[in-house]
């Protein structure tokens, strides 16, 4: 039985050598939409080198030398886009783009995206897109950020970039990445389209340019009908976005490349000119399947399977090079085995590469570079004079104004940050100082908020998005795994989402109570290899790491969650009402130093007892302290992690090797916390002076004064201290 690539093969010589083609689907000529003799003969040369590089792959995969085989066999039509959108326009694509980035590679000296793709394919060190760590599409040269097997993932942030090209002019900024009327070119699937990210990425350019917000890209959904194994119902894509208010909705036929030059230089040039975004509605076919060996028998009739394949648009191709007298038959013939024969050769000559070969050679890319040549800071020009104690809130507010005096690169947003000033008032004040162009009010919507931000970094600004509440990141966390952390490990350190996320949160709320607003978990932030994870616990301390976070973005293009913990935002007393001593008056930077990062904070010299926590547990730790050296004579020391992720390991077992006894007090959970990474840390270093920790429960928060009987207080602390 022949294979579904062997059918497809086999039916377009056969049927270009009986002149047997499928009906046109377009009347419009060549010239009538301005593609001459030469682009065409040059459009259907990319989808031939598609084709043959996914034919290619089927044959190494069968052989064992090759991986992951998702072809683009029936959207070769995307060839169009590779050369109707400018070199200088981003393009954010989807695993069946292979045409797209071999037309675009034409336009740019150097490439050999045939290569490159195989490369890929057998995982060789060579690839100079990943260097062997996944089969994907793109290249830093052609400005296409690599993707993996996205589903509409990327499109949250193909809008933020969008949104960044007119910010980047209107600010100002040096060096951005595109020029100032380029527009973004993003791709998907039918299916895809159902995604939230999708759709939450699509409603908020919408949102945008509803409101005379420019928001230039362009929505490419390439519909062949099936998601996988599940067909898409007759013309939902057609309603779900023809009719969208801030977005213009085109039509064209993937599989006729006169019909798609059509639609895609008319949707070019419209989101060029207006600014606005528009949704390019694709018709497309499935040919080989799904992935890999998918058997399409199993879940379609053969009379489907065999519609597409007697629709292959290289057989389209081919009609309108015939109708065109630019090929014969014969030649068509002749060109498609001269390629690939080429391809073959190629493919032959990329399994002889080497390959990763060491644990340390794998993850040499998940970090970022770090920039050189950056603009320098601006001088903090306004006087300040002197104040009064400022609580953690006030000192987080006063640092971010002061770090956007100083960059004018840096954007806040977020839901309700501008005009209110955030739900806790912590950037009260901040749009009227800077305007509404870099602190802005965002929709409701986590993915779009996160995407924004990522989709800025890749224009060189610099956003600090806010997420409401801690427990709001969920419906979001792939934008920064998925995204934001693979991105330099996937494109071999050349492209970074450098970007520092404000995370109001943890526990200790009065009067919330709930897994959303009030959440003391931080163990889905611990598995992002390259994400630092930061958590100050008081006023200066806050100041202090949030421009040492901002160095790690800017220089190093790290991606930064900062973890404030809502409970201590306006608290000013430490033992005793009036007391004042958990607030301290703001120290501009020059007057202040930065926390180095991995530098924790230490309270104490004693060393009959080390407590190491964090956050509200430093606070906490801190009223225990008192007690148990006025009482009972213990002299011990208080460790303030500050930073949770990447844990600064030689910096701990320093600050606990004097100390009889160490005590953990972790407020998050007890199962996959932070302290259990610590007694990790402490047992594999082969500390064995007696270990005990105290920690919040496996439980949810519960409202009220209920709250505290799940989680650590300062008695229960005194009692661990007293009894470890």
């Amino acid at each position: 039985m022949s294979t579904a690539s062997e059918i497809v093969h086999d039916n377009f010589l056969r049927r270009v050598a009986a002149e047997d083609f499928p009906a046109p689907v377009s009347a419009t000529t060549p010239e009538e939409v301005g593609l001459n003799a030469s682009e065409l003969l040059d459009l259907f040369e990319s989808q031939l080198l598609s084709r043959h590089v996914d034919l290619a792959a089927r044959r190494l995969k069968t052989r064992g030398q090759g991986f992951y085989t998702i072809s683009s066999a029936g959207h070769e039509g995307n060839a169009v886009f590779g050369c109707v959108f400018r070199t200088t326009d981003m393009a954010f694509l989807h695993y069946r783009s292979g045409a797209f980035v071999i037309q675009r590679a034409k336009h740019v000296a150097g490439q050999d995206p045939v290569r490159d793709i195989l490369l890929s394919i057998v995982a060789s060190s060579d690839d100079p897109v990943s260097g062997g760590r996944h089969k994907v599409l793109g290249n830093a040269a052609t400005l296409v950020p690599p993707q993996t097997s996205t589903i509409a993932s990327h499109l949250p942030k193909a809008m933020g970039a969008a949104f960044a090209v007119d910010l980047a002019a209107r600010l100002k900024i040096q060096d951005p990445v595109m020029p100032a009327d380029a527009v973004i070119v993003c791709t998907f699937g039918d299916a895809s389209a159902n995604h939230s990210t999708a759709l939450g990425a699509i409603n908020a350019a919408a949102w945008a340019s509803y409101q005379g917000i420019p928001m230039p890209i362009v929505f490419v959904c390439e519909d062949n009908g099936l998601g996988i194994s599940v067909p898409t119902p007759q013309d939902w894509i057609v309603r779900s976005f023809s009719e969208r208010p801030g977005l213009d909705y085109m039509h064209c036929d993937g599989l006729d490349l006169v019909d798609c030059w059509r639609g895609a230089t008319a949707a070019a040039e419209l989101a060029r000119r207006e600014r606005a975004p528009v949704f390019l509605h694709v018709r497309m076919v499935r040919l080989m399947g799904h992935a890999g060996e998918d058997q399409e028998s199993e879940y379609r009739t053969v009379e489907a399977t065999q519609a597409d394949e007697s629709n292959d648009p290289l057989l389209h191709s081919a009609r309108r090079l015939i109708e065109a007298g630019i090929l014969t038959p014969a030649g068509i013939t002749e060109l498609y085995q001269r390629i690939e024969r080429d391809v073959a050769a190629t493919a032959e000559q990329v399994i002889t590469r080497p390959k990763l070969s060491s644990r340390e050679e794998v993850m040499s890319t998940l970090l970022p570079p770090v920039r050189t040549m950056l603009p320098a800071p601006l001088p903090l020009t306004a006087a300040r004079s002197e104040q009064k104690p400022q609580p953690l809130a006030r000192h987080i507010n006063q640092a971010l104004a002061d770090l956007m005096h100083q960059y004018p690169e840096i954007v806040l947003c977020g839901q309700d940050i501008a005009r209110k000033g955030g739900v806790y008032g912590v950037t009260a004040g901040l749009m009227k100082k800077f305007g509404a162009a870099r602190v802005m009010d965002t929709l409701l919507d986590e993915q779009s908020i996160l995407g924004l931000a990522l989709g800025m970094a890749h224009n060189n600004l610099l956003a600090i998005p806010e997420i409401q509440f801690l427990a709001y990141l969920h419906n979001a966390l792939d934008q920064i795994r998925g995204e934001a952390a693979t991105l330099p490990f996937f494109s071999r350190r050349a492209f970074r989402n450098p970007t520092v996320v404000r995370l109001p949160g943890l526990a200790y709320q009065k009067g919330f109570g709930g897994h959303f607003h009030n959440d003391n978990s931080l163990t889905a932030l611990r598995d992002m290899p390259g994400v630092i994870l930061a958590c100050p616990s008081n006023g200066p301390d806050a100041a202090r790491m949030l421009r040492t976070c901002v160095q790690l973005a800017r220089e190093q293009g790290r991606v930064v969650l900062f973890v404030e913990p809502i409970a201590l935002y306006y608290t000013r007393d430490l033992h005793a009402a009036g007391d004042g001593q958990w607030a301290s008056v703001y120290q501009p930077e020059g007057q202040d130093e930065t926390i180095p990062f991995g530098q924790p904070g230490i309270y104490g010299d004693g060393t009959e007892l080390c407590i190491l926590t964090y956050g509200n547990g430093f606070y906490l730790s801190r009223q225990a302290e008192k007690i148990l050296r006025e009482q009972h004579g213990m002299k011990l020391r208080i460790v303030d992690l500050r930073w949770l992720v990447p844990l600064p390991e030689k910096q701990i077992l320093a600050a606990v090797a004097p100390c009889k006894r160490i005590l953990i007090v972790d407020e998050g959970r007890r199962s996959g916390s932070i302290s259990e990474a610590l007694c990790t840390l402490l047992l594999e270093s082969g500390i064995r002076m007696p270990l005990a920790r105290l920690t919040g429960e496996d439980c949810f928060i519960p409202l009220g004064d209920a709250a505290r009987l799940v989680l650590p207080g300062t008695e229960q602390i005194i009692s661990a201290a007293l009894q470890s």
